[in-house]
């Protein structure tokens, strides 16, 4: 797949292969959220919001269309006459009946007759083939009774069992997010054109025009547009979404540059090495479609309960009609037994026991700040042993600020010394000039402007600040100058030093690093209470990573890691038994998002990073993961609860109807299993409700 496609500007450039791509990565999250909407991934191009909306308006239509029939198919139905004593009937009011259950099955339950397709087509039966089955052999069995079978219609539980399914799904697809555009945000970093050196000329390329040899221009702030080797002038590139490495990287004649990554501030001349389908970020792109693709196999819950109580309904179905003929019976009354059953095993409360707790569970943590995008993850979250988070942006902030600063000068405050240094450094793009002034700006400290300013090569910076000769240089330029550095200058390792000179004399030092945030010592401490390991992988130094990893106390820290190997972290720790949630904010974290157990995404970070996974961390706090877990746990608890409501009615239901007790004149007709049914689902949708108690 081009990865130089850009989205945003060029939808039009979507190609069969990158509707293949988005298509596999849709199914990883319908598979996932909606497993059992129909699986709908169709169309699914750059709209994949919009589509998303159109499928829950589309079941929102099916459910009121098919309510508004219900009404006329109970009122006519004999059972529901009998059983609240009045009479509606009229020559052919069976066929009435029939029409108005036919509109229905085909149109309400079509998106459970798709669903059973796809279901048995993946040879993975769950909530659809459960629904698909019992509405089919209720609309058959009772349309064969409307032309001449003897028997009962199961019109009016086919009709109720759609309405509830539809609603179920309704439920749990609007509390779900919008199907995922990972790949698209991944592809559109690529800018849509070059440009491209030729002779003396420089000339407008498409990306997909560039052949690895060709000379591109790159200036300053613009996206590199493809792999290369820079070959002339030098910059800083800003490679943090890709690599995780904090500071921009210094880029001179030779360096390598990788595709995606944003320049600083000088122009750089680049030879194209790879484009396209070898490009570095194209990798990322497979990395992460592969690990969604092995990811979108595991079902959640509901299925899986599903899938059991399809298998029982059908054995259980085929051995009521053999037992039934073999002790004589005629065929029509074992036939009605067996319908029965396998009509009643479709609980209309396992329809809803569980959508009403994702539901609610769903809108209980976006207010708690989680967003929740894959329901199997969500309910998988309470089993985390380990925990890997990526340092920058997650641990730490994210930013180069200043974290110590001190004067060494007599009369001058550490204050009035950060102010000469920010006047310096004002108009300066480098990641530290941009840090000091920062400061500056937090502390509102006034800066003066600045005259005859001059960089230093390579050293730093100088010039005139309010009558004074000031410069900001790096250690290498005081040893040179033989000025002996102070040893209390440096703290941790993680920390890079500036010292500022006025009048070429020493006049304090600034320090600056990566900070921690405050939350992630509390949420270490949490996550080690509960028994789970916390590690980290970064793409920073061994140094910065270990003074990070012994200040939070982390059971372990992996450094220098390059994406591709962070998704061989995540697996290492899988095959040693460990179920791995993956914390990161970074595009060189969406592979290993993918391929976690469970990917969170911190809010602040890239959209790319935030559509990989699995749950959404809003506002960035480490701590909010804790709170993930507590309440994946509760979550878990009311679906069990709900299931073993659901399956307890049918562990019940399912003998009586097949006829157990028939000797003691004991036969479950349609009526009761219906007021069964219908207590059994309430109770399920009060003890959903309960769900908020939980976690107060």
């Amino acid at each position: 797949m081009e990865a130089n496609h850009n989205h945003s500007h060029e939808h039009h450039h979507h190609d069969a292969h990158s509707h293949m791509q988005h298509d596999k990565q849709h199914e990883q999250h319908e598979g996932n959220a909606h497993q059992g909407h129909g699986n709908h991934h169709h169309e699914h191009g750059a709209g994949g919001h919009d589509h998303h909306k159109m499928m829950i308006a589309d079941f929102r239509r099916r459910f009121y269309i098919s309510l508004i029939l219900t009404i006329p198919v109970l009122l006519l139905s004999p059972m529901i006459q009998q059983f609240f004593n009045f009479t509606i009937a009229f020559g052919g009011s069976g066929y009435v009946l029939f029409a108005l259950s036919s509109v229905v099955f085909f149109y309400g339950g079509w998106p459970f007759l798709k669903g059973l397709a796809d279901e048995v087509g993946k040879r993975n039966p769950g909530m659809m083939t459960l629904i698909a089955v019992a509405i089919s052999v209720a609309y058959f069995y009772s349309s064969a009774v409307v032309f001449g079978l003897p028997g009962k219609m199961f019109f009016w539980e086919l009709v109720t069992l759609i309405d509830i399914m539809l609603l179920g799904h309704w439920i749990e697809m609007k509390s779900i997010l919008g199907a995922s555009r990972s790949l698209e945000l991944l592809v559109s970093m690529m800018p849509a054109s070059a440009h491209k050196v030729v002779g003396d000329d420089i000339v407008e390329v498409k990306i997909e025009e560039l052949q690895p040899g060709d000379i591109i221009l790159i200036k300053p702030g613009e996206k590199v547009p493809a792999d290369g080797i820079v070959v002339e002038g030098e910059s800083y590139v800003n490679e943090s979404m890709l690599t995780g490495e904090s500071r921009p990287v210094k880029k001179t004649t030779n360096d390598k540059i990788i595709g995606g990554s944003i320049n600083g501030n000088g122009s750089v001349k680049v030879a194209v090495e790879h484009t396209g389908k070898d490009s570095y970020l194209n990798k990322v792109i497979t990395l992460v479609q592969e690990a969604q693709k092995a990811k979108s196999r595991t079902q959640n819950l509901a299925n899986r309960a599903a899938k059991w109580l399809t298998y029982i309904a059908l054995t259980v179905g085929f051995l009521t009609l053999a037992t039934w003929l073999m002790l004589g019976f005629e065929f029509v009354y074992a036939l009605e037994r067996m319908v029965t059953v396998m009509v009643i095993s479709c609980p209309h409360a396992l329809g809803l026991a569980v959508p009403l707790v994702v539901a609610n569970s769903t809108a209980l943590s976006a207010r708690n700040g989680l967003l929740i995008r894959n329901r199997t993850a969500f309910e998988n979250s309470r089993k985390i042993s380990a925990l890997l988070f990526d340092k920058t942006g997650t641990l730490t902030v994210g930013d180069f600020g200043v974290s110590r600063y001190h004067s060494l000068a007599e009369g001058l405050s550490d204050d009035e010394m950060l102010a000469y240094a920010a006047a310096l450094e004002q108009h300066s793009e480098h990641p530290i000039a941009v840090g000091i002034v920062k400061k500056a700006e937090e502390l509102d400290l006034s800066v003066s402007q600045v005259e005859d300013f001059k960089a230093i090569t390579g050293k730093g910076v100088e010039g005139k600040v309010a009558g004074k000769q000031i410069a900001v240089v790096s250690p290498g330029y005081l040893q040179e100058a033989g000025i002996t550095v102070p040893e209390e200058a440096f703290g941790n390792e993680a920390e890079t030093v500036v010292f500022v000179l006025q009048d070429d004399q020493l006049a304090g030092y600034i320090a600056l690093a990566d900070e921690i945030r405050e939350e992630s010592f509390e949420s270490v401490a949490v996550f080690k209470k509960e028994g789970i390991k916390v590690l980290m992988a970064t793409g920073d130094n061994e140094k910065t990573a270990r003074a990070v990893s012994e200040k939070l106390g982390l059971d372990g820290y992996y450094a220098e890691v390059l994406p591709h190997q962070k998704v061989e972290v995540v697996k290492k720790l899988q095959e040693q038994g460990e179920f791995v949630a993956m914390t990161g904010d970074g595009i060189n974290d969406a592979p290993a998002l993918a391929q976690a157990d469970v990917g969170i995404a911190v809010g602040s970070g890239t959209d790319v990073a935030a559509e990989t996974a699995d749950i959404i961390l809003v506002n960035s706090n480490p701590r909010d993961i804790s709170k993930l877990i507590l309440f994946g746990k509760a979550t878990y608890r009311k679906m069990i609860q709900n299931l073993i409501w659901a399956t307890a009615y049918n562990a019940f239901a399912i003998p009586l109807a097949a006829g157990v007790l028939y000797n003691y004149g004991i036969v479950m007709g349609p009526a009761v299993g219906a007021v069964l049914m219908s207590l059994s689902t309430v109770i399920v949708a009060i003890n959903a409700q309960l769900l908020k108690r939980q976690l107060k």
